[in-house]
């Protein structure tokens, strides 16, 4: 119990001394997946705001030029736009390629590119289509990593990973997934992406946001009973729920996730 204060103290005195020498961004290479819209395309905005190049990345084209002529009037200096798609190796080699080729280096890359599919396991018609959640979510990260890392290391660049909270408070029709409903505090994309640019500048190794799902993790480890039966009680009452409509439901607002900085 002792050693509790004394790393509550360690913890506070590096934030305020990360808060005060923070890194530049100006003249930096961000790489960003899933850059065509939600929290990705305002990772864009922030990050042009500080100064830095940017290398867009979604399968959305269109989408992807818009983002890229607003984060230039932002600050931007140069933002190049890639369609590919992250579940795809050759394509993950491909944008970090033409990234090297365009910048000559990369100092972030920011896996954030996700998708799900919302109803209850039992009700999902075609079991094949859970493998491209795990394509994209899960290896569309690790192989996108994979090619990078070279020059991040060169770089003595950063990665920063996009992941949901779901993995500590799994909700009912997510499945595989395990994202967040609609009945949770949602907080906008723009606050959400600039906690994670303030986060990546501080040095961050872990962020979780909103703050208050600190709390929630505490509940399920103390109360793991009284977490099963909100999740029951969530199956029971909660509607059921397109992916169509939960996305067109979830467009302006981020549900609780966490951000690691390696």
């Amino acid at each position: 119990m002792l050693v509790l204060p004394i790393l509550l103290l360690f913890r506070l005195w590096r934030f305020c001394v990360r808060s005060v020498f923070r890194e530049k961004l100006a003249g930096k290479v961000v790489l960003i997946t899933g850059a065509s819209s939600g929290i990705g395309e305002h990772l864009a905005y922030e990050y042009a705001k500080h100064g830095a190049s940017l290398v867009l990345i979604a399968r959305r084209e269109e989408l992807l030029a818009t983002v890229a002529r607003k984060a230039m009037e932002l600050g931007s200096p140069d933002a190049v736009v890639i369609k590919a798609d992250v579940s795809k190796l050759l394509d993950c080699k491909r944008f970090v390629d033409e990234a090297i080729k365009h910048f000559g280096k990369v100092d972030c890359l920011i896996n954030n590119a996700g998708t799900g599919i919302v109803g209850l396991f039992e009700e999902q018609i075609c079991i094949t289509d859970h493998a491209s959640i795990m394509d994209i979510n899960f290896w569309g990260s690790v192989n996108a990593t994979h090619f990078a890392l070279p020059y991040l290391k060169k770089s003595k660049g950063r990665i920063v990973v996009i992941g949901s909270c779901g993995g500590w408070f799994a909700t009912p029709r997510v499945s595989v997934y395990n994202a967040n409903l609609k009945w949770l505090p949602k907080e906008s994309v723009e606050g959400c992406a600039k906690a994670i640019v303030n986060s990546a500048i501080r040095g961050d190794e872990y962020l979780t946001e909103p703050g208050w799902m600190h709390a929630v993790f505490l509940w399920a480890i103390l109360l793991p009973d009284l977490m099963y039966l909100l999740r029951r009680f969530i199956v029971v009452t909660s509607p059921k729920t397109s992916l169509q409509k939960w996305k067109s439901q979830n467009t302006a607002s981020f549900q609780p996730l966490e951000v690691k900085h390696d």
